[in-house]
């Protein structure tokens, strides 16, 4: 009896031991995640019927081709590019003045998908970040508001072009309408971008002007076919979005593909980070939506607008419906054995696109308003089961302190997470670097958090010679 009376004993008290464990992890994610007052009021403020509206207005100009008319005030890409501007333009009048608006144009010359010099431009409308010490750090979301039908070079058939992408684009200016009325600390960067279907060309100018001025893009989020919900798999899903990012960068030199295979790391690029930081916040903000990370930088053999970020270096993501209908992307609008083909707004999922766009402004908000992530993040390679974490400061007068988050090896999103204060280096002691991977968040005073950055083996120090 005493035997079996200390083997019941040790039960309850291991069962007890793990609820409490359960209730303390659960309390410290609640403490780590507080609710965001501006973040809820974004959310909430978004509306479907604006989207919609701006959907069907870009659907109303018949083709926004890139090289389709400039100078039409009805029909084309010109139509498009002026209604566009104008809009931003009315959203800046809501911001005190942090907002400004431009067209970025330039011709591009004769190219595989551009049969003669073209002027392509781009609609940008920058909300200035109010910290000094941030405000240089810049968050960009983009669609693409040209059009196609079959052929990318065919500018004169209708190409309404509802989802692909007038649903990105409107959902980004229903952002820019909530967002600017609200302060944050960094810099968010609205755009419109043209001549994606003709190898994207507005992003890439974007991203090669934004490299060549040296600045400090630290997330860069596209929208592109983000509005039908009825895939032609015959599956209708309302509640997932799909985010795609990039294991191993773009532009990764032959010595950090060394460093990355001798440690790791396959897996943490700062666009995965990006991603995680998205799904984290999303859900959260928008408990109705799943966002589906998807391990690739983006669907099989296809690209967008982000790929232009990610080969120079920025951290850049892909947000997308889950299952596409390919009668309704690229085709020329016609009835073909009573069945309707081209891109039209009678597919379009209204109140899913504004999930979508809610999805993103949470994301974008806890980024702007959150310390920029840590910077030259180390692990100390010596021969221990301890982990040793280095890093440099961060800068923001706000800051709290700093977090260590791990996982195992083969999780693919972070699992734990340990208040270190505000220190430039820790140890997890009894931790082996071999057997989890590790990152280092920033936090600041009302308790937002950075993405994740992936640390680096700390140089070793040459031994003297002998």
């Amino acid at each position: 009896m005493k035997l079996r009376t200390r083997v019941f004993q040790s039960v309850t008290i291991v069962i007890l031991a793990a609820n409490l464990s359960i209730v303390a992890a659960q309390t410290t994610r609640r403490s780590q995640a507080p609710r965001n007052r501006t973040i809820a009021n974004i959310v909430r403020e978004i509306d479907a019927r604006n989207i919609e509206a701006s959907i069907r207005k870009l659907a109303s100009f018949g083709t926004r081709n890139t090289l389709s008319e400039q100078n039409d005030p009805k029909r084309g890409i010109g139509a498009a590019r002026d209604w566009l501007y104008a809009e931003f333009l009315k959203v800046a009048e809501t911001s005190n003045g942090r907002m400004t608006v431009e067209k970025q144009a330039y011709e591009q010359q004769k190219a595989e998908r551009i049969p003669q010099p073209t002027i392509i431009t781009n609609v940008v409308a920058t909300l200035k970040g109010t910290q000094p010490e941030s405000a240089d750090r810049i968050y960009v979301v983009s669609g693409h508001y040209d059009s196609m039908c079959n052929s990318p070079v065919d500018a004169k058939c209708d190409a309404p072009g509802a989802n692909d992408d007038a649903s990105g684009t409107a959902a980004v200016l229903e952002m820019a309408r909530v967002m600017a009325k609200h302060e944050f600390e960094a810099t968010i960067v609205f755009m419109a971008v043209a001549g994606e279907e003709q190898s994207l060309l507005g992003s890439t100018y974007f991203a090669e002007q934004a490299k060549q001025k040296n600045w400090d893009i630290e997330a860069m989020f596209t929208n592109d076919i983000i509005g039908n919900t009825l895939g032609g798999n015959g599956v209708r899903d309302r509640g997932t979005v799909r985010v795609f990012s990039e294991g191993v960068p773009s532009n990764e030199t032959p010595a950090e593909a060394t460093i990355r295979r001798s440690v790791g790391g396959e897996n943490d690029s700062a666009s995965r980070q990006l991603a995680r930081f998205i799904k984290e916040i999303g859900e959260r903000s928008v408990p109705q939506m799943k966002v589906m990370l998807v391990y690739r930088r983006d669907r099989y053999g296809r690209g967008g607008d982000h790929i232009p970020f990610l080969e120079r270096g920025y951290p850049a993501v892909r947000f997308t419906e889950v299952n596409e209908e390919f009668r309704h992307q690229h085709q020329n609008v016609r009835v073909e054995n009573g069945v309707q083909y081209g891109d039209l707004p009678e597919f379009v999922d209204f109140p899913y696109v504004a999930n979508v766009a809610r999805v993103n402004a949470a994301a974008l908000a806890a980024l702007a308003l959150a310390p920029a992530k840590p910077k030259a993040v180390t692990i100390q390679s010596r021969l221990s089961n301890d982990t040793d974490l280095k890093w440099e400061p961060n800068k923001e007068p706000d800051l709290a302190g700093y977090e260590i988050v791990w996982r195992d090896t083969t999780s693919p999103v972070w699992t734990n997470s340990k208040p270190v204060g505000n220190v430039t280096a820790f140890t997890m002691t009894g931790m082996s670097k071999d057997n989890f991977f590790f990152g280092v968040r920033a936090v600041d005073k009302d308790g937002n958090r950075s993405p994740v950055t992936y640390p680096k083996p700390q140089a070793r120090t040459p031994r003297p010679s002998s």
